[in-house]
C-alpha cells in the first residue's frame, strides 16, 4: 500500500497496538462466477498490500455457494490474475470445503430455534418482508417446531424436494429497521452439480451466511469489502455469534472502484462475452485484468492506478484517462521505439540509387540510452502514412505535398515531386527526391523543414495488423447496477475497434507476444498473445502518446 495512511489501515494499527489483535489476516474471496476486472484490482491490492504492511497473511477463497453460475475456468483464470498482479496468497481456499460444517452450524441455530424451514415461495417472501418505511410480516410456518425444523432440513438435504420448494431462514426480526435482518434465507434447494463437490449436496448456503462463517472459520481479522455491504455487517455479525464461531472477525467496508465508460458488473459483462459484442472474457475493450493484460497493461501500472485512486468510503468513478496516465509513465522507460505504419502510401525516392540499402542508427529508447541501438535498413521505396500526404494542403500544413520537403525520421529531407493516381482518381504512390546532404546525426544545418514523418522501408517491411480501441460504453454512468440491461446494450459503442493493416521495421520479425513498444506517433501497442503469430503479427494499441489528463 501507499505512504499515506487510509482509515482502514489507522483501525488495523490501533487493533494491534491496543492487543485486540496479535496478527493481521485478510483474504480476497470472489465468486468464481466469472473473470476479474479493475474494480477487483482494488480489493486485491487492498487485502495483499495491508496484510504485507503488517507482516500479516492474505488468502485467496473462491465463494462457490452458487453451482449454477460457476465454473473451473473462472477459478483458474482468477488464480492466474490474482498472481500476474504480483501477489501470493497463503492458503488457497473453497467456501464448499465447508459445507460440512455450514450445514453443522445451521442445524446448531434450528436447535436453538434460531432458524426455521419455510414453505413460502420468493415471490411471497418477497411481499411478506415489507418495505424500508413498513415492518414485515411474520411467515406462516415461523413457528414449527424445532423437531418439525430438524425433520425437514434434513429431508432437504436428502433430496426429498424441488428446487423452490422449501428453504431454511434464520429467526431474527421481521420489524427490524434493517431489511436484510428480516429472517433472512440462509440455505435454499438447488439440485447442481457443483464444480467442487459434485453431487453431494442439493442445498446450498446462501452467500451473507457463509461468508462469515468463512472467514471465522480461517481465523480472518479484518474482512475487507465494499460499502455495498455495509447494510449487511449486522447479519454478518449475528451469523457468527448465534453460529458460535471462535473468534469475531472484522467487517470494514470501502468505496468500490469504477472507472468511466465502462461497466463493472460481472453479470453485464458477461452479457457482453455470450451475446458476441466482444472477443472473450479477455478482449481488450473490457475491463477485465484478463483484458487489460492482453490489452498490454503491466501489473506496475494497474498497481500504481490503484493506490492513486485511494482508500475511502466514496465509490466515485474515475477517468479511463487517470488508468492510462500510469501505464504510459510505466512504459515510456521500457518499451523500445520503432516505426509503423499503419495506413501505407509508397514513396519512390527518384534520385536514390537503385538496389543500395543502408542502415540507420537509431536509439532503442532515446529516454533510456541504456537500452542501446537498433538499425533501421533505408532504400528507394518506403512507406509513409496516407494522413502524411494532401494534395491540396490547408494553411500551417507541414507535410507531405507537392512541391514540399519535409524530414524522414532518422533518416534524409525529401521533397514532393509528383503525385501518382489510380483510374478511379486515388493517390496510389509519390515521387518525390532526396538531399543526401542532410542525413540525421551528421549536423547538417543548411536549411530546416517543419515536418517530420516516421516510415518504413517498402523493401524489408514485415507486414502487420493494428488494432486500435475505442472505448465499449459509450456513456460514463452506466456502472450502476440498477441499469437496466437493454439501456445498458444501447450504449454499446459499435465502433470501439478498428483493424488496419500496415507495416513495421524488418528487426521487429523477433516480437513475441506481450512484447510492448513505442511506434513513433501512433502510441504504445503490444504483440497480442491471442490472435498473433510468426506470420501475421498483430498488435493492440495499449493508448495513445498524450492525454491531457493531469495528476
Amino acid at each position: 500500500m501507499e505512504e499515506n495512511s487510509n482509515f482502514i489501515k489507522t483501525i488495523i494499527k490501533e487493533d494491534l497496538e491496543s492487543g485486540k489483535r496479535d496478527k493481521v489476516v485478510t483474504r480476497f474471496p470472489p465468486e468464481p462466477n466469472g473473470y476479474l476486472h479493475i474494480g477487483h484490482a482494488k480489493s486485491i491490492i487492498i487485502n495483499f498490500g495491508l496484510a504485507d504492511e503488517f507482516n500479516g497473511t492474505t488468502n485467496l477463497r473462491f465463494d462457490d455457494t452458487n453451482p449454477l453460475k460457476e465454473d473451473q475456468e473462472y477459478v483458474d483464470a482468477i488464480q492466474e490474475d490474482v498472481k500476474w498482479l504480483g501477489y501470493e496468497w497463503e492458503n488457497l481456499f473453497f467456501a464448499s470445503d465447508y459445507f460440512d460444517e455450514m450445514y453443522e452450524r445451521a442445524v446448531l441455530l434450528i436447535k436453538k430455534g434460531k432458524a426455521y424451514v419455510d414453505d413460502l415461495t420468493q415471490e411471497q417472501i418477497r411481499e411478506y418482508r415489507g418495505t424500508l418505511t413498513e415492518p414485515g410480516k411474520e411467515s406462516p410456518y415461523r413457528n414449527r417446531t424445532i423437531e418439525e425444523n430438524l425433520d425437514l432440513f434434513g429431508r432437504m438435504k436428502a433430496g426429498e424436494f424441488e428446487n423452490g420448494s422449501r428453504v431454511l431462514r434464520a429467526k431474527i426480526d421481521m420489524a427490524s429497521p434493517n431489511i436484510n435482518l428480516r429472517d433472512p434465507v440462509i440455505y435454499r434447494v438447488s439440485h447442481a452439480t457443483h464444480h467442487n463437490t459434485g453431487d453431494k449436496w442439493c442445498i446450498y448456503p446462501m452467500y451473507a451466511f457463509a461468508h462469515p462463517l468463512e472467514d471465522a472459520i480461517e481465523g480472518v481479522t479484518h474482512s475487507l469489502c465494499t460499502t455495498e455491504f455495509e447494510d449487511q455487517r449486522p447479519l454478518y455479525d449475528w451469523v457468527v455469534a448465534e453460529c458460535e464461531m471462535e473468534g469475531q472477525p472484522q467487517q470494514i467496508e470501502f468505496g468500490r472502484l469504477n472507472v468511466t465508460n465502462t461497466v463493472m458488473s460481472k453479470r453485464k459483462l458477461k452479457k457482453l462475452v455470450d451475446e458476441g459484442f466482444v472477443d472473450g472474457w479477455d478482449d481488450p475493450r473490457m475491463p477485465t485484468l484478463s483484458g487489460l493484460r492482453r490489452k498490454g497493461y503491466t501489473p506496475e501500472s494497474i498497481r500504481e492506478f490503484v493506490k492513486a485512486t485511494g482508500v475511502s468510503k466514496g465509490s466515485g468513478a474515475v477517468d479511463e484517462q487517470m488508468l492510462e496516465h500510469f501505464v504510459r509513465e510505466d512504459l515510456k522507460l521500457k518499451a523500445p521505439r520503432t516505426m509503423g505504419v499503419l495506413r501505407p502510401l509508397k514513396v519512390v525516392i527518384t534520385n536514390y540509387p537503385e538496389g543500395q540499402v543502408e542502415m540507420l542508427d537509431a536509439e532503442i529508447n532515446p529516454e533510456n540510452p541504456a537500452m542501446g541501438m537498433r538499425q533501421i535498413p533505408f532504400s528507394r521505396e518506403i512507406y509513409v502514412e496516407q494522413d502524411d500526404f494532401m494534395e491540396n494542403p490547408p494553411a500551417k500544413y507541414f507535410r507531405l505535398f507537392p512541391g514540399n520537403e519535409v524530414r524522414l525520421k532518422h533518416a534524409y529531407f525529401i521533397k514532393c515531386e509528383e503525385v501518382v493516381k489510380d483510374e478511379n482518381g486515388e493517390v496510389v504512390e509519390l515521387r518525390c527526391t532526396y538531399d543526401p546532404e542532410t542525413k540525421s546525426g551528421t549536423g547538417f544545418t543548411g536549411r530546416k523543414v517543419k515536418g517530420t514523418l516516421h516510415w518504413v522501408d517498402a523493401t524489408h517491411a514485415l507486414p502487420a495488423e493494428f488494432r486500435l480501441y475505442e472505448p465499449l460504453i459509450r456513456d460514463a454512468d452506466l456502472n450502476e447496477e440498477t441499469d437496466e440491461d437493454k439501456t445498458f446494450l444501447d450504449y454499446v459503442n459499435e465502433n470501439s475497434m478498428e483493424i488496419l493493416h500496415g507495416f513495421i521495421e524488418p528487426n521487429m520479425k523477433d516480437a513475441k507476444p506481450q512484447d510492448k513498444f513505442q511506434f513513433f506517433r501512433h502510441g504504445y501497442f503490444n504483440v497480442d498473445p491471442k490472435h498473433s503469430t510468426e506470420e501475421n503479427l498483430v498488435f493492440n494499441r495499449i493508448v495513445s502518446l498524450k492525454s491531457s489528463f493531469k495528476l
